[in-house]
């Protein structure tokens, strides 16, 4: 078992940044693949950035790129997502996963979730 907790969320105004933390602990993730993913009001959950632990490559959504970074701390076991120029859109619950992952853009390719972290972009 994994267990994730995502840290860092609130108001942010737009063009602001904010970083989020996702603290995993229990069983070791050096095996996984680790995502962000995103969900709004009345949407489905959405994709946004991914990483493979072992390795560190890094996947980014459309949407995202080249403002959002998604990086690592392996002491520490946690997983960031640096947000910059954000945008009122960027509103949603954001939430961390973990999991074998082979397609990382899925979120059911994953196996384990934190409880979220709200995320608000005031225009």
């Amino acid at each position: 078992q994994v267990q994730l907790v995502e840290s860092g969320g609130g108001l942010v105004q737009a063009g602001g940044s904010l970083r989020l933390s996702c603290a995993a602990s229990g069983r070791t993730v050096s095996a996984y693949s680790m995502g962000w993913f995103r969900q709004a009001p009345g949407k489905e959950r959405e994709f946004v950035a991914a990483l493979r632990w072992s390795g560190g490559s890094t996947y980014n959504a459309d949407s995202v790129k080249g403002r959002f970074t998604i990086s690592r701390d392996n002491d520490k076991n946690t997983l960031y997502l640096q947000m910059n120029s954000r945008k009122p859109e960027d509103t949603a619950v954001y939430y961390c996963a973990a999991g074998s992952a082979s397609y990382y853009w899925l979120p059911h390719d994953y196996d384990y979730w934190g409880q979220g972290t709200q995320v608000t972009v005031s225009s």
